[in-house]
């Protein structure tokens, strides 16, 4: 099966720019069966780290989160790009490859009871990782690890992090 997920995740080489090879999770989202089992497979993979709350990132992660977490049971909180939550917001500038982003997250949603996996649909270097992580220190939560559908191994991604990682494929 893990097969099958992984042929239905469409290869678009050169996109968003020259050199980059994208993994379109679209033919996995249309299609209920291979979404299903996508979820019960990274649910499988963290559910021995007990987690009690997901967090997504913006805003592929939030596909993967949401089901994830009403199949394991449990809460599930967003970080979004600066400027999307209302209220009040802790805030992490981050470096990109050509220039910086911000992240935010909620600052009543996440605390030192919880036990949080972040969710992304992608693993490549780790920066947007290590940007979730500092926000989830300032709430002072106790970070397990990440699941992602894909890791981009030759990016070495997940050294970069510092946590375990759970990902179902890694090209």
């Amino acid at each position: 099966m893990t097969k099958e997920i992984f042929d239905n995740i469409e290869k678009i080489p050169n996109f968003p720019s020259q050199g980059i090879l994208f993994y379109d999770i679209s033919p996995i989202l249309a299609n209920a069966s291979l979404w299903k089992k996508t979820i019960s497979l990274m649910a499988e993979q963290i559910k021995d780290m007990k987690p009690n709350m997901l967090v997504a990132l913006e805003s592929r992660g939030f596909l993967f989160a949401a089901p994830l977490a009403i199949e394991l049971g449990i809460g599930f909180s967003l970080i979004r790009k600066k400027g999307k939550l209302p209220g009040k917001v802790f805030s992490h500038t981050y470096n990109l490859e050509y220039g910086t982003d911000t992240f935010e997250i909620k600052q009543d949603t996440i605390n030192s009871t919880h036990n949080v996996i972040i969710v992304d649909d992608l693993l490549a270097t780790g920066g947007t990782i290590n940007a979730a992580q500092a926000l989830l220190k300032m709430l002072n939560a106790n970070i397990l690890g990440v699941s992602c559908l894909i890791e981009l191994s030759k990016l070495n991604g997940a050294e970069k992090i510092g946590i375990p990682c759970k990902s179902l494929f890694k090209v």
